[in-house]
């Protein structure tokens, strides 16, 4: 047995069985019953957190639904507004003492724009 772990090997080998299981395709059985995620729409309001490993539990879930035989769905969210990041950013802001108001539209633009570049670096 080796000493160090090679995740290469074991996901070369599970990739393949589920490729050629057809567990890619969204209907593998159309008569099962149905079973369905919504994912809530990802956000880089913030660095990674606990919560992120949400994703990984919810991949799980709809991986064994669909090898049991039902018909799964996982819809992807999406937050077309980035409202959720404008009011992290907002939130940030206030606990500085300033307001989205102290700056003109471009400033505000480019802060947050800033901001979820740095958060969004430490997910890629």
């Amino acid at each position: 047995m080796d000493k160090a772990y090679s995740h290469q090997d074991i996901e070369e080998k599970i990739y393949e069985m589920w490729e050629k299981g057809g567990y890619f395709k969204p209907e593998v059985n159309p008569r099962g019953k149905p079973y369905c995620i919504i994912l809530p729409p990802p956000n880089a309001n913030a660095p990674l957190h606990f919560g992120h490993a949400m994703y990984v539990v919810e991949d799980i879930l709809i991986r064994y639904h669909r090898m049991k035989g039902y018909k799964t769905l996982w819809l992807p969210g999406a937050d077309h507004a980035g409202f959720e990041t404008q009011f992290v950013f907002e939130k940030k802001l206030q606990e500085d003492g300033k307001s989205r108001f102290d700056y003109s539209r471009e400033e505000l633009y480019q802060m947050i724009w800033d901001h979820v570049q740095k958060n969004k670096s430490g997910m890629e």
